[in-house]
């Protein structure tokens, strides 16, 4: 076992598990997200450092147990996959090659730094439709198909189309 764990760098682990995509949105994978946040390796155990989009995300028990098969895969037994809270997670750490994926797959990404959320408070969001590219666009509600998403809809095309708020 100590032969395994000495036999892969934390880049090649990265790169394993950036083969796993968000369960909730399989365009993007962990490391696009930001929520793959270290790997760790002493005394025979892998540890993986991840932190949810949100407290109570249900995606977080499918990305737990994805991670331990593929790094079981490759003979890593020994695995610890550590849930860390702070900092919290922001829409930030998500990847400009991310946030194209999601407006391909027609998920307005986030339109903002996390830096200017206070500015905006209170304020109306011009929102491209992710589907049209128009910028006459409205809210539904504050939550979409999850609860990191809002609901909105393009008063060109009509479509709705979820929106990944910042945080």
């Amino acid at each position: 076992m100590d032969f395994i764990m000495t036999t892969y760098s934390k880049d090649q682990i990265f790169n394993l598990l950036s083969e796993i995509p968000d369960p909730e949105i399989p365009v993007i994978n962990i490391i696009d997200l930001g929520i793959l946040r270290d790997v760790k390796f002493e005394n025979n155990l892998c540890t993986v450092v991840i932190t949810p989009t949100y407290t109570g995300c249900p995606a977080m028990k499918v990305i737990e147990d994805d991670i331990r098969c593929k790094l079981k895969e490759i003979g890593i037994e020994n695995i610890k996959v550590e849930l860390v809270f702070s900092p919290a997670w922001t829409t930030d750490w998500i990847s400009e090659e991310a946030k194209e994926k999601l407006r391909a797959y027609g998920i307005a990404p986030p339109d903002h730094s996390t830096v200017d959320k206070k500015v905006l408070l209170g304020k109306a969001r011009e929102l491209k439709c992710p589907l049209c590219g128009s910028i006459h666009t409205e809210m539904i509600s504050q939550f979409g198909s999850t609860a990191c998403k809002a609901l909105y809809r393009c008063l060109d095309c009509k479509e709705p189309f979820d929106y990944f708020k910042c945080l």
